[in-house]
Formats: C-alpha cells, sequence, structure tokens
C-alpha cells in the first residue's frame, strides 16, 4: 500500500492560504481521479479541488471554516490495494470505526467489536404498560395530516386544542403545548420560540464581515443623498422594452450606469482606488463597475469591465450575465475583481434612503432607492410624479462633500433630462 499527500498548490498569485468551505469527501470514502475533494476560498474566489488518484481517503486536514497554508497536506489517499476494507484475519481480535451515513441524517459513529462470552440468560424485566392518552373529545377536529402526525408523535389530544381558524394548524399546537403544559389552556396568537442556534461564520459569510469590518474601520464615510424625478425616465423605459425585439428587458440600472459613466471623466476622484499603505490615489480612466450581487452564499460584487464603452441594451444583457454567473457559483475570478466603483440596488426593497458601505480600495459606492409615486408641485400645477432617491457614500480622505454632491446633481440632470444619456 501506499499514501498520497495531496498538498494545496498555489492557486493565485500571493495567496497564502485558502479556507475550507465544503468538503465533498469523508475518511473512508473511495474516490476517483479527478473526483472532488473540497472547496477552498481565498480572498478572491471560491475555488474546486480535485483528486489527481484514485484510492481511499485516510486523513482530511481540517473542518469546514479552517484555514489551510499553500504547501500544505489537504488529503492522504491510500493509492494501492483495498487498504483499509481487507478482512482481519477471524482469530484477530479488532476495533474498527466505521461512518454510516443515512441521507438527511447526521454522521453516526458505530464500533464493531470481536465477539464476546454470551452473558448469562437474565430473568426478563415484568413488562411496563404505556401511559394512556387522554380520551378524545366527542366533538369533530379538523386538521391536516401533518399537524395530525405531529399531535399523535407528541401524545396530544386535538380535542383540547383550540383553533384560530376553521381548523387546527401547527400555530395553534404550538400555542397548546407552550403556555398550556397540555392542560388545554390556549393563548390567541401565540407562538412556541425556537431554541438558540450557534451559526458559525465561514467562507463567504466570513470574508464579508472581514471586508466591511476594515472598511468602516478604516474609511471615513460620509453619504449624500438627493431625490430625483425619474418620470420622464421611466416613461422613455417603457417604450424602449415594447419595441425592444429579442433584446433584453430594460430596467432602471443600466440608464444609471449610462449616467455615471458620463459623469466620471468630469469627477474623476469618484472613479478611483486609494492605496492606504502607499498613500496614492490612482484614478481610472475605464470604468470598470462593480455590481453588488445578493447570492446564497452572500454578498457578491461581479464587476462590468469598460461599462463606459456599453449602451443600454449590452449593459442590460452584462448585468443579467453576470448576476446569474454570482448566484450560480460560476462567476471566474477576473470577473470579481478589479472594480473601481461599486452599485448596490435593492430593487422595490430600496427604502426611503441608504448608507452603502464602500467596497475598497475603491471610495464611493453609489446606491438607488425604491422609485414611489407622489403628487409634486409644477409651476402652479400638481402632477403626479415617479420619484427616487439616490444614496452616495465617499471616503472623505479622497472625496470631498462638495464635490460628491456635485456629482450627484450632474447625475440628476442626466436623470431627469434622459434624452441627454443619447445625445453625443
Amino acid at each position: 500500500m501506499a499514501r498520497f499527500s495531496f498538498r494545496l498548490p498555489d492557486i493565485g498569485e500571493g495567496i497564502a492560504e485558502a479556507e475550507i468551505v465544503a468538503w465533498h469527501v469523508r475518511v473512508g470514502d473511495r474516490i476517483e481521479e479527478d473526483s472532488q475533494l473540497a472547496d477552498m476560498m481565498t480572498d478572491k474566489a471560491t475555488v474546486e479541488m480535485e483528486s489527481p488518484v484514485s484510492g481511499i481517503v485516510v486523513e482530511l486536514a481540517g473542518e469546514v471554516g479552517d484555514m489551510v497554508s499553500i504547501g500544505s497536506t489537504l488529503a492522504v489517499i491510500e493509492t494501492e490495494g483495498e487498504g483499509v476494507d481487507d478482512a482481519p484475519p477471524a482469530d484477530t481480535p479488532v476495533e474498527e470505526e466505521i461512518v454510516a451515513e443515512t441521507p438527511g441524517t447526521e454522521e453516526v459513529t458505530v464500533v464493531e467489536v470481536a465477539p464476546a462470552p454470551a452473558p448469562a440468560p437474565a430473568t426478563a424485566p415484568e413488562p411496563v404498560p404505556a401511559p394512556e392518552t387522554p380520551a378524545a373529545h366527542s366533538r369533530a377536529v379538523l386538521a391536516s395530516p401533518a399537524v395530525r402526525a405531529r399531535a399523535r408523535d407528541l401524545g396530544v389530544d386535538l380535542g383540547q386544542v383550540h383553533a384560530e381558524g376553521d381548523r387546527i394548524r401547527h400555530a395553534d399546537l404550538d400555542a397548546f403545548l407552550r403556555y398550556s403544559g397540555g392542560q388545554g389552556y390556549h393563548a390567541p396568537g401565540a407562538s412556541r420560540a425556537r431554541a438558540d442556534e450557534p451559526v458559525r461564520v465561514i467562507g463567504m459569510r466570513r470574508k464579508i464581515a472581514e471586508n466591511m469590518a476594515a472598511s468602516k474601520r478604516t474609511i471615513p464615510h460620509f453619504t449624500y443623498v438627493e431625490e430625483m424625478d425619474v418620470t420622464a425616465l421611466e416613461d422613455m423605459r417603457a417604450d424602449l422594452n415594447a419595441n425592444r425585439g429579442g433584446r433584453p428587458k430594460l430596467t432602471m440600472l443600466p440608464f444609471l450606469i449610462v449616467a455615471i459613466c458620463r459623469t466620471i471623466p468630469e469627477f474623476p476622484m469618484i472613479n478611483a482606488r486609494y492605496d492606504d499603505e502607499g498613500g496614492v490615489v490612482t484614478r481610472y480612466g475605464a470604468v470598470h463597475l462593480g455590481m453588488a450581487t445578493q447570492t446564497d452564499a452572500g454578498l457578491m460584487v461581479p464587476v462590468i469591465r469598460d461599462a463606459q464603452d456599453k449602451n443600454v441594451w449590452q449593459l442590460a444583457s452584462e448585468i443579467s450575465r453576470l448576476a446569474e454567473a454570482a448566484r450560480t457559483g460560476k462567476a471566474k475570478v477576473e470577473e470579481l475583481t478589479g472594480g473601481t466603483l461599486t452599485v448596490t440596488s435593492l430593487g422595490p426593497l430600496g427604502g426611503i434612503a441608504t448608507t452603502p458601505v464602500i467596497n475598497r480600495p475603491e471610495v464611493a459606492i453609489i446606491g438607488p432607492n425604491k422609485i414611489v409615486e407622489r403628487p409634486v408641485f409644477d409651476g402652479d400645477d400638481i402632477r403626479r410624479a415617479k420619484l427616487m432617491n439616490l444614496s452616495i457614500s465617499c471616503d472623505h480622505r479622497v472625496v470631498d462633500g462638495w464635490d460628491a454632491a456635485s456629482y450627484v446633481q450632474a447625475l440628476k440632470k442626466l436623470i431627469e433630462t434622459p434624452v441627454l444619456l443619447f445625445a453625443d
């Protein structure tokens, strides 16, 4: 038998260690060459590790959430013979730990021990009678099969449970168990508190926590909010969507990105990065726009490269493509790095105003909020208008308040006169 030590390879320039975010094998598993071993997360992306050999896994480096240094052993694989599956001689007493796994259950450890002499027969204990369940009430009880099964498992007589509606539901059963102790008292509208649940902060959630903490710790934030009348822009958007043919449907975001890119040349300090250690601010000519995207793994920021060169239709396609790649975990490293400015939008959940946290080392982040309809004065007349607040958070070491306000006012002019977005 031979043992192969799989060492964590160099998975990125300047990367010294990576975090284990998922194991795809257990000790004792037989794997084939190119089988997936683990998912490792660096500062930039999640990388899948594949086994270069076939064999049986005999050792793993750590638990999910542990850090592993580049070059350290990630897994040990037995590559020859039957390994731990070889049967021991019948006359050799052994103990063997076997991991038995049932879908949907936690790991169970079973220990097999060499047979021992059978003990002398013992007198069988007297059977204990099962406790009697409360007698069912005579009234008819309406409840779903799931509620009935749960009540049966708990030994609860549904005839004692008060229903808020036309039938007994889980909430009614919860309230009965919590407040009555089985004595029939029901507190209307009450529900049982859940047990405390400790959740380990790992993977993407830990990276987000570290980056946000570093951003707030090192960057003196300030936020400026302005209201914009998007009535004309929304009308234009509706007309373009009605005649889009096979092109993607337009949201507000592509128009906002066009406005951002058109105003950046006049306000280059917004599209920049600040090197804390070197004390250097780099003002970028191209706009590589980060797009904050919520995924099951947490917040990710895919980057639209050279956004200034794209029209609204091209931007809509790229937004859709990158968002899907981020949500499915297929975004490439180069699609998640190199941003110079970020936009974050919560869509219809956008609220009245936001104070977004800067995606360091960038120096600004822009957040459109939800669109609402309200009456506004137009001279002596009152008209219905669609209004949207737009927030910008800036690094006060690089961007002054006057500059941020002036930039947003330039955005406002384009947004409220949308024909200018398409003018040369």
